[in-house]
């Protein structure tokens, strides 16, 4: 993929997990389940590094429930 492409990210958030899916930037583009992650700060890390090595931007977009803030601080 190249740098200056764009990957939107969607999390589903839990207490226990994060459920994620992935779409390329382009419109239209095919939305994708990724998998599911445990909600622990390493997780969501390893998670992160793993979907950078594509190269572009990723763009994030939580569930903005009490499951979600905390991801986003």
């Amino acid at each position: 993929m190249k740098d200056d492409s764009v990957i939107f990210i969607g999390l589903d958030t839990s207490k226990l997990k994060i459920s994620v899916a992935i779409a390329d930037g382009a419109r239209n583009s095919e939305v994708r389940f990724f998998g599911d992650i445990s909600s622990e700060p390493a997780s969501v890390a390893s998670m992160v590094n793993k979907l950078s090595r594509r190269g572009g931007k990723l763009h994030f977009c939580y569930e903005a429930g009490p499951m979600g803030y905390g991801l986003y601080r």
